[in-house]
């Protein structure tokens, strides 16, 4: 009987054992994985009740069944339902409005996803997710026109459009270039009202831009911008190089720059400095002046930039510069984007126009280099200064000396290297130093939506 009772204590304890083991196998096997599956839709509260609806689905273990269910007060669908078991760890489903039903009367819907993975826990049943999202039905578009805009654009250069946006769920507004640009519009005198600049670049060969409305529910309205569009035909320049230049100023700039560190070659120096450097300083100047404010603009009427009393242009904007050394043709090649002027030696620079600086550093090969922020994404930069009275933060007011020409960065003579930009784009700084195109092309335009849109 003794040697009974200790049989049946040694079994007793090998269950245990067995069952601590279980129990710490299916603690940590993936097989008993015990998170729920991880689910994410592509609406937001709102539907249009067209567009497919988004559905991802991530487990560990993989999926064992989805499905999707649209209800309203008095109707039920299955919209879809996946029983296949899949080991694939990402799942995408796009969901659909019931076949033959396009519109319902019921202002929204809602849509239970239940989701159930491979996981052999909660008694092999694995892991369920289930959710109801409510979607508001939307169906309608924004309403979407065009108040006014400039008649013409320029290659390499501005104009100006303003329209009117509605939509009680209202998500975005952005106007879609041919090149891949998108500008964005300022709320404009009232509200449901937008205005923009927007700029051809030199390098583009055509223009067109079209104000897209989106609301929550992914209804979309689009508005092409009638612009007449006038190619300008700007210089090509066949540079050659001298052993002077590369000795002199390239050498000395590629000892400044650590994007030359370590390269000897002097042609390798100039296409560097020309190309990448370049590329680099351009790159900090568009992230500067691509922004414009969320804030409702009700007056917009710049001076015309002026900025070098008595300045001389010496080099144009939008020049294609290409370069050749000792019969090696294309060396390096390059736009010019602004305009060069020069007086005197360290002649004062004005702001023609008020603003905020935005930018006030050295930059490769602008040199020491302010930027201000006119307003409306229109933005003035001043390269190659000796001096600099104006910081980032600084307000700027119309007349005032902010620097003084010089020969910093990659400058050969004292100048101004003086730049526009429309939302990080450089145009045409002639025209904005032009009374008359300012007028025809930009303010009158806005005195024109400003009458259409006080009649309503």
């Amino acid at each position: 009987m003794r040697r009974g009772r200790n049989g049946s204590g040694k079994i007793g304890w090998v269950f245990v054992a067995l069952l601590v083991g279980a129990f710490g196998f299916m603690a940590f096997s993936p097989s008993f994985e015990r998170e729920d599956p991880k689910v994410t839709i592509s609406q937001d509260g709102y539907w249009n009740f067209r567009d497919p609806i988004h559905v991802n689905v991530e487990d560990s273990s993989g999926l064992k069944s989805f499905t999707a269910t649209i209800a309203t007060p008095h109707d039920e669908w299955v919209v879809l339902e996946d029983k296949t078991p899949s080991k694939t760890v990402k799942k995408a489903f796009d969901i659909l409005p019931p076949k033959g039903v396009r519109r319902v009367e019921a202002t929204s819907v809602t849509l239970t996803i239940e989701a159930t993975d491979n996981s052999l826990w909660g008694m092999f049943m694995g892991n369920t997710f289930k959710q109801e999202y409510v979607l508001v039905i939307d169906q309608k578009q924004p309403i979407l026109s065009i108040i006014a805009n400039s008649y013409k654009i320029q290659k390499g250069g501005s104009a100006i459009v303003i329209f009117r946006a509605d939509d009680p769920h209202l998500e975005s507004l952005k106007i879609e270039t041919n090149f891949g640009k998108t500008f964005n519009a300022q709320p404009f005198m009232k509200e449901g009202y937008y205005a923009s600049l927007v700029a051809w670049p030199v390098q583009e060969q055509t223009f067109s831009a079209t104000v897209i409305a989106k609301d929550r529910a992914g209804n979309e309205a689009k508005s092409s911008v009638p612009l007449r569009l006038k190619d300008h035909v700007y210089r090509v320049s066949n540079i050659e190089l001298s052993d002077a230049f590369l000795d002199g100023k390239i050498a000395e700039l590629a000892n400044e720059y650590d994007q030359t560190a370590g390269v000897d070659d002097r042609l390798e120096q100039f296409r560097i400095i020309n190309e990448k450097v370049r590329a680099d300083n351009e790159k900090v100047i568009h992230e500067i002046t691509s922004k414009v404010s969320n804030k409702m603009i009700t007056e917009f009427n710049p001076a015309p930039f002026y900025p070098l009393v008595n300045g001389q242009k010496v080099a144009d904007f939008g020049d294609h510069r290409i370069y050749s050394y000792k019969g090696q043709q294309n060396v390096s090649s390059a736009y010019h984007m602004g305009l060069d002027l020069a007086s005197v030696h360290m002649g004062p620079i004005i702001a023609s126009n008020g603003g905020n600086t935005v930018f006030s550093q050295p930059n490769g090969i602008y040199g020491n280099l302010p930027i201000i922020d006119h307003g409306f994404g229109l933005y003035t930069l001043y390269g190659h200064c000796s001096e600099v009275h104006t910081q980032e933060g600084d307000a700027v007011s119309a007349g005032q000396e902010i620097a003084k020409t010089g020969l910093s960065g990659y400058a050969m003579g004292d100048h101004l290297h003086f730049g526009i930009l429309v939302q990080g784009i450089e145009v045409r700084p002639e025209e904005w130093m032009d009374t008359k195109w300012i007028y025809d092309n930009i303010t009158s335009v806005i005195d024109s939506a400003k009458m259409l849109i006080n009649q309503h």
